[in-house]
C-alpha cells in the first residue's frame, strides 16, 4: 500500500506451451501490525492519503489454471479462506483508495461489496467482456473523496487483431473532500484514478501496449477536460500490468518515460494502420 501526499489547494491468460511461475515474497510476521484508524475527512490545505492495489486472484481463474499453483497447499487456495484474509488486510490498513483486479463478479456482490460499503466505501465494478467472470473494482472512501465522473473501458475491438482480448479498465474523476467547520465541501483539485488489468500472456507485449494506449487515451481525455476548465488534475494509475521493467515492448517504460502522445506511441511500436485508426477515433472522438 502506498501513502501519497497531495496538495489540495494548489494547481490471466496462460501461454499455450509453458507455465509462468509466480514469485512469492515472505511476509515479515514480526512487523508491527497497524491498528484500525477511523476514517476522517480532510481538514487541512494538504492531505496524506493511502492507496492499496491488489490482484486477489479470481477463483474461476485459479481453477482454470491449477498448474500455476501446484506448490500451494489446497487449503490456502480455497476462496472462503482467501476472502477472509483479503478483507482482513483491507480493513486493517483502511486505504482511502482501493484498486482490485481479478475480482470475480459473484464474489464481489456477495462477499466484498457488502463489507466495503458498510465501512463507508463507494465502489465501481467492471466485469471483463466475453465469457469471463472476473473484472476490476475501484473503491474510495466517501468521507474523503467525492465522485465527479466514471468511465468503464472495454479493450476488446472486434476485427482488430491487437485488440482481441477481453480486458477492461476503470477511470474515475474524484475530488478530495475538505471540511469547513461543520460543512463538508469538495474543495480540492480533481484526482484521476485509473485501474486496469492488462493481458497476462508474456509473449504478447504488443497487445499489452495496445490496451495501455486505450487506457492512457481515456486518462488524457479526462485530464484535458479538467485543464479546459482551468484546473490541474492529478493522476493515480494502478493495476496489474503483467509487466516488469526490461520486458520487450516495455509497458513500464511506456508509462514512466514516454510522453503522452498516444498516436506516436502506437506508430512506434505497432505500425498497424488499423490500430492507429482505431485509437485516433478514441483519442479525438
Amino acid at each position: 500500500m502506498k501513502r501519497i501526499h497531495h496538495q489540495l489547494l494548489n494547481k490471466k491468460q496462460k501461454t499455450e506451451d509453458e507455465v509462468i511461475w509466480r514469485v512469492w515474497e515472505e511476509r515479515d510476521e514480526s512487523a508491527a501490525e497497524p491498528t484500525q484508524i477511523p476514517f476522517q475527512p480532510f481538514k487541512k490545505a494538504f492531505m496524506d492519503f493511502t492507496v492499496m492495489s491488489y490482484n486477489i486472484l479470481a477463483d474461476d481463474l485459479l481453477k482454470a489454471n491449477q498448474e500455476l499453483y501446484t506448490h500451494c497447499p489446497l487449503e490456502v487456495l480455497d476462496w472462503s479462506y482467501r476472502c477472509s484474509l483479503v478483507l482482513e488486510e483491507i480493513l486493517k490498513w483502511g486505504p482511502d483508495i482501493l484498486c482490485l483486479q481479478e475480482v470475480q463478479e459473484n464474489h464481489y456482490y456477495e462477499h466484498l461489496y457488502p463489507v466495503l460499503s458498510q465501512r463507508g466505501y463507494t465502489c465501481v465494478y467492471k466485469r471483463r467482456t466475453g465469457t469471463n467472470t472476473d473484472g476490476c473494482a475501484t473503491c474510495y472512501h466517501s468521507r474523503c473523496f467525492s465522485e465527479f465522473s466514471v468511465t468503464l473501458l472495454e479493450f476488446y475491438r472486434p476485427g482488430t487483431e491487437l485488440l482481441d482480448r477481453h480486458n477492461v479498465g476503470i477511470v474515475l474523476l474524484l475530488r478530495p473532500v475538505v471540511t469547513r467547520g461543520s460543512d463538508v465541501k469538495a474543495m480540492g483539485p480533481p484526482l484521476c484514478v485509473a485501474n486496469t488489468h492488462l493481458l497476462f500472456n508474456p509473449r504478447r507485449g504488443d497487445i499489452k501496449l495496445a490496451q495501455l494506449a486505450i487506457m492512457l487515451a481515456e486518462i488524457d481525455r479526462v485530464v484535458r477536460s479538467c485543464k479546459a476548465n482551468g484546473e490541474h488534475c492529478n493522476l493515480l494509475l494502478c493495476g496489474d500490468f503483467n509487466a516488469v521493467p526490461g520486458m520487450p515492448t516495455d509497458c513500464h517504460q511506456s508509462i514512466t518515460r514516454c510522453p503522452l502522445v498516444l498516436v506516436n506511441l502506437i506508430c512506434k511500436y505497432f505500425l498497424y494502420n488499423i490500430v492507429i485508426h482505431e485509437l485516433k477515433l478514441l483519442i479525438y472522438r
